[in-house]
């Protein structure tokens, strides 16, 4: 068995979806089980949908309510014929119906809680995933779908909910494992679940692929492949290096670093269960199903040593410079600074400490008011906005000399406020201005990446 997750991009409008069903057909003998997402950015206009509804703008939001009941119906219209488009439309209605009694709810109230942002959240899944399934059946295949809140069953931190495994691999095996037994392609949800108590959850934005690893981990899948709009993990962001190169293959390490430190096709947690598991990854284009994309594996098998794989980068950082107010780093001082942060559920991304002072960086500034006045109390604070992490990824690079001279090198006249390196075995971050972000990427990609022509088993 295998898991497919489509992307937004990969569900778009009716020739994407046509061409995902004949992606689909092609793996029928290895029982693919298909995860898919909201059709590209409809669930950044029910997001929006909801917002104008708290603010009393009701018209406003069920004008996006109608756009994109319209959206939906003209896939179902261009995929159909009159009969079943008559039938899909009226089930379009319903779930656009849904959505307006929720714009009506929230204007009154006047207040957009987690809870009711959720439930907004959740139709762009289950309107795509209806109409993937209904497609897929009149192309002849047995196609079952599975509403995703049925099995994902998560807490009670709505946005940002946490999957209760336990009771989710119960439910698969209850739910899912005997259709696919039964040789049908299951349809279901990425992004949302629901509470034990049945009430409608999501697990953060990009949660698809999550979905997607939660999924194939429990049901023991032979390969989860995330199907997206580019051919598979490039050596750097190709809008600012226009020769990037593509990764064949790579490690679960490596990959799980370069989504954490900002690459876009793979959303930060979806590797930890595959990795638990030792199932491999693949990345793929769904607009170029020839291309064999990158394979992400536990440990690549490549005869030749690679030290850089990419060059990744994260904007909107702010930096915060923590000294102690007393002359030495004294004892619990660093507790004490971790708890604030822990205290404000705000993640730290990188740290660099000398005797008597720390430096961490963070891009969440929701709670930074409250944690700079907590700080304060021990010590003297400065923050630092509008900075970016640069992050250089590869196997080995902590035991591989001359590497960090390379980068400093192609950079010498650019300011870098912070460096980390030490704490991972395959990253070296930096700081700078968020405007020199690019000239930066540029230059370290031409350094490591201008003549690999010898490592043709690991890029293309």
């Amino acid at each position: 068995m295998i898991i497919m997750k489509f992307g937004g991009t990969s569900v778009e409008d009716a020739k994407a979806i046509r061409n995902i069903t004949e992606i689909v057909q092609r793996e029928i003998p290895r029982h693919p089980l298909v995860v898919v997402s909201a059709c590209a950015g409809v669930t950044n206009q029910l997001l929006q949908t909801a917002a104008l509804a708290s603010q009393g703008k009701k018209d406003d939001a069920l004008q996006l309510v109608a756009s994109i009941e319209g959206r939906h119906k003209k896939i179902v219209k261009e995929l159909f014929d009159a009969d079943t488009t008559k039938f899909l439309h009226k089930h379009i209605a319903v779930f656009a119906e849904q959505l307006a009694g929720l714009v009506n709810g929230v204007s009154v109230l006047g207040e957009l809680t987690p809870r009711s942002l959720d439930a907004f959240a959740s139709y762009g899944e289950r309107m795509s995933s209806f109409i993937v399934h209904h497609y897929f059946e009149s192309r002849k295949l047995r196609s079952f779908l599975v509403d995703a809140r049925s099995f994902m069953i998560t807490d009670e931190q709505f946005t940002k909910a946490a999957p209760m495994f336990d009771v989710v691999d119960q439910k698969l095996r209850e739910i899912v494992q005997p259709k696919i037994d039964n040789n049908y392609v299951v349809i279901t949800q990425g992004f949302i679940g629901s509470t034990q108590k049945g009430i409608t959850t999501t697990i953060g934005r990009g949660g698809s692929d999550y979905s997607a690893a939660i999924i194939g981990a429990l049901l023991g899948a032979d390969d989860i492949q995330i199907w997206t709009d580019v051919d598979g993990i490039l050596t750097s962001d190709p809008s600012v290096v226009s020769d990037a190169k593509k990764i064949k293959i790579m490690s679960f390490n490596e990959a799980a670093e370069l989504a954490y430190f900002g690459a876009r096709v793979l959303h930060p947690e979806t590797i930890l269960p595959a990795v638990k598991k030792n199932i491999p990854v693949h990345i793929l284009n769904s607009r170029r199903p020839e291309s064999r994309g990158t394979l992400i594996i536990a440990k690549p098998k490549v005869d030749k040593k690679c030290v850089v794989k990419s060059i990744a980068y994260k904007e909107g950082v702010t930096v915060i410079s923590i000294v102690s107010t007393r002359m030495f780093l004294a004892h619990g001082f660093l507790e004490n600074v971790f708890d604030v942060f822990h205290k404000y559920k705000t993640v730290v991304h990188t740290v660099a400490t000398s005797e008597v002072s720390i430096s961490v960086t963070i891009d969440n500034v929701a709670n930074l008011g409250h944690i700079l006045r907590e700080l304060k109390e021990f010590a003297t604070v400065s923050v630092s906005d509008k900075k970016a992490i640069v992050c250089v990824v590869g196997e080995h690079l902590k035991n591989s000399p001359g590497v960090a001279a390379k980068i400093l090198n192609a950079i010498t006249d650019i300011n870098v406020n912070m460096i980390s390196q030490g704490a991972s075995e395959i990253n070296i971050s930096f700081v700078i201005d968020e405007e020199n972000v690019e000239e930066v990427v540029r230059r370290l990609h031409k350094e490591f990446f201008s003549d690999v022509s010898h490592l043709k088993e690991i890029f293309e």
